[in-house]
């Protein structure tokens, strides 16, 4: 018997009456409705189900509430549009796509960019509901126009201070109340003077991106200056850096272990070249691993996972990569043999090294393995007395593989 399907409803602030009629006809047919309190008391009388509150915590309790509501009617309320970072998703993948009927509302920053005349299209969405508000630093570039999903009535005064300390002060605010609601409101400032008290909890931050002067612009490229992070010396450095992300190349969704984190410079860099790029940072020490995940919440990567621990030991039950770096270890023994078999077929494997003696190492595996191995040098020019000459970095042997 196939299961019956499950209906999800968009809703907004203006409740019943902004429904579509498909919307209204579902959910005077359903045997059970299923929301958050507020959206539940939205709906009128003649809305017979039974309705059923969300526990929380939401998405462990999914399964388990629509398997108790097997065999009826069942309609899910949830705001705006359900596709849009809503419940739609987390249904999709407990019933299945084929299960869902979804019947969408105006999302609410398709209602922000119509209040404020922005495109919708050129305009940065991020989600602040359940995640890090740190993880807003990585969209903050000059002249960005962004759209913050708030999580609550005092996110637009903590949005204002994270803009103050990363040097967005100057960034104009507009926090959009009940959009499309009888209580809608609208209320402005910078992040330098923000002057209002919390307001309403629902509620969608734009944010006209400034950057103060002589604050430092943080590109999307890789090799940020060196100066970008807090480290005691163990740090790849910036050319090199880059050169090694570009030969790691990440992909939207891809995990990366970087074996020997020290100030986290290669995974924070990995994350930020996609919002769905993943990392975990081994480190051994204890003090320079705390250094990795405070220079990731400065960096806007809060997401990156720190693992502190001893490789090739510490790897031990971590979820398989797509691509490793190992900037440190190499000569500890089966360091290089965990990597290469914790790859899959297509995983791809950076080594960097310094010494003759971890250079010896590469080379033999280069030999046995194949890929690519090189090495890379750099020249910064510094005074000489009255002149300028060149002053040599440590040559970077490198060698890059993918598995066959």
């Amino acid at each position: 018997m196939t299961p019956a399907p499950v209906t999800v409803v968009g809703i907004g602030a203006d409740g019943w009456p902004g429904l579509a009629p498909a919307s209204r006809e579902a959910l005077r047919h359903a045997d059970v409705i299923i929301g958050g309190p507020r959206q539940l008391g939205l709906l009128p009388g003649d809305c017979a189900g039974e309705r059923v509150a969300w526990p929380s915590p939401l998405r462990p309790a999914v399964p388990g509430l629509l398997a108790a509501h097997e065999g009826r009617r069942v309609c899910v309320l949830a705001s705006g549009d359900p596709m849009f970072f809503g419940i739609g998703r987390t249904l999709a993948e407990i019933v299945g796509e084929q299960r869902l009927n979804v019947l969408p509302h105006p999302s609410s920053a398709s209602y922000a960019c119509a209040r404020l005349g922005w495109a919708l299209h050129d305009t940065e969405v991020v989600s602040l509901v359940g995640r890090p508000l740190a993880a807003l630093t990585a969209a903050l570039h000059d002249g960005r126009r962004l759209l913050l999903l708030s999580a609550g009535a005092g996110t637009p005064a903590e949005v204002a201070a994270l803009l103050r300390e990363r040097g967005y002060g100057p960034s104009a605010l507009t926090v959009l109340e009940q959009l499309g609601g009888e209580r809608e409101r609208r209320v402005e400032g910078t992040a330098d003077a923000w002057p209002h008290p919390p307001g309403d909890p629902l509620n969608v931050i734009a944010v006209d991106c400034r950057r103060a002067p002589g604050v430092p612009r943080l590109p999307l490229t890789p090799g940020l200056p060196d100066d970008s992070y807090d480290h005691d010396g163990q740090l790849t450095k910036r050319h090199v850096r880059a050169v090694t992300l570009a030969t790691l190349a990440p992909a939207p969704g891809e995990l990366l272990w970087d074996v020997g984190g020290g100030s986290g410079s290669i995974g924070i860099e990995w994350m930020r070249a996609h919002p769905s790029c993943r990392a975990v940072s081994v480190e051994r020490d204890p003090v320079r691993a705390g250094r990795v995940a405070r220079n990731a919440e400065a960096l806007g990567v809060p997401g990156l996972r720190v693992v502190t621990g001893t490789a090739p030991g510490a790897l031990a039950g971590l979820p398989t990569p797509d691509a490793v770096f190992v900037g440190g270890g190499l000569t500890a023994p089966g360091m290089l043999e965990a990597c290469w078999e914790a790859l899959p077929r297509g995983g791809r494997l950076v080594a960097n090294t310094v010494t003759l003696e971890s250079e010896a190492l590469l080379t033999e595996w280069y030999r046995r393995c194949g890929g690519e191995l090189v090495r890379l040098a750099v020249s910064h020019a510094t005074p000489v007395g009255g002149f300028t000459g060149w002053r040599a970095a440590m040559p970077v042997t490198q060698w890059a593989v993918v598995r066959a």
